[in-house]
C-alpha cells in the first residue's frame, strides 16, 4: 500500500553564521525527503549541503515556488497524490512566514495530507521577543511603500494604530532601501513614540536595539544593506 504524503516545512538560517540556531533534527526530515520545493534554489542548495554534507543534490527533483506558481502547484500536488515526502525550504527563516511557500502549504491544507512545520529561526518573532514591546498584541504589515510620500503616509497611520491599540507594529524593507525607510522614521514619528531596530539576527555582528525616536535621531546606526526588522510601538 503506497504510504501518504507528508509536507515538511524545513526553516533555514538567516545569517550562514547561525548555522547552531537550527535544531539538529531537521536533518532526519531532510534525509526523508523525497522532492525539494524551495524559494531560492541555489541558497536551498548551499543550505541543505551545510547541514547534510554527503547529500547527493543533484539526484533530487527541484521546483522553484514563485516560477510558475500554478505549474509549480500542479506539480506538488502531483507528487502529494504520489505519496511523495515533500520539503518546502524558504531562503531564510521558516517557510510560510513572508513566504512564498504558503501557497503549498495552502494546497497541501486543502488536499488533506499531514503538514508537519519545523522548528528554525524567525526573524519576526525573535525580534518581538528581544524588543521589549508588547508581545500579546502585534501585526506584521511585511514591506512598506516604495514611493516616499506614500511611505511617509503609512508610517504616521502605524504610529496612530499602535497608539490606539498599545500594539506593536513590525515591518521590513530591501536592505539597501533600510536608510530610506530609517529616514521617513525619523521625520515622521513622535519623540516619545519607541522604534526597534535588529539586524543580522542569530549573525555575529547581530545588533537588536529599542529607543525612542528622539534618541535614535542623535546618532543613525549603521544599517545600510543589512538585513533588518523594524518595529514600532507609539
Amino acid at each position: 500500500m503506497k504510504s501518504p504524503a507528508t509536507v515538511y516545512l524545513i526553516p533555514s538560517f538567516l545569517d550562514e553564521e547561525g548555522l547552531n540556531a537550527l535544531p539538529a533534527y531537521l536533518l532526519q526530515a531532510v534525509q526523508e525527503s523525497e522532492v525539494f520545493f524551495v524559494e531560492n534554489e541555489r541558497s536551498a542548495r548551499r543550505f541543505l549541503k551545510k547541514i547534510w554534507k554527503e547529500m547527493d543534490i543533484d539526484s533530487y527533483p527541484w521546483y522553484v515556488i514563485h516560477k510558475s506558481e500554478e505549474s509549480v502547484k500542479q506539480d506538488f500536488l502531483r507528487f502529494i497524490k504520489q505519496g511523495k515526502q515533500i520539503a518546502i525550504l524558504s531562503e531564510a527563516g521558516c517557510p510560510g512566514i513572508a513566504d512564498p511557500g504558503q501557497i503549498l502549504v495552502a494546497a497541501a491544507q486543502e488536499a488533506g495530507v499531514l503538514v508537519k512545520p519545523l522548528v528554525g529561526p524567525s526573524s519576526i518573532l525573535l525580534a518581538l521577543m528581544a524588543s521589549g514591546m508588547n508581545g500579546q498584541h502585534f501585526q506584521f504589515h511585511g514591506y512598506l511603500p516604495i514611493e516616499s510620500s506614500e511611505r511617509n503616509r503609512r508610517v504616521k497611520e502605524l504610529e496612530s494604530v499602535s497608539h490606539k491599540e498599545n500594539s506593536a507594529q513590525i515591518f521590513i524593507e530591501t536592505p539597501y532601501r533600510n536608510l530610506s525607510l530609517l529616514d521617513s522614521l525619523l521625520k515622521n514619528c513622535s519623540n516619545d513614540t519607541r522604534l526597534c531596530i535588529a539586524v543580522n539576527l542569530t549573525g555575529k555582528s547581530e545588533s537588536i536595539q529599542t529607543k525612542t525616536i528622539e534618541a535614535w535621531r542623535k546618532g543613525i546606526p549603521d544599517i545600510n544593506k543589512r538585513p533588518a526588522i523594524f518595529i514600532l510601538q507609539g
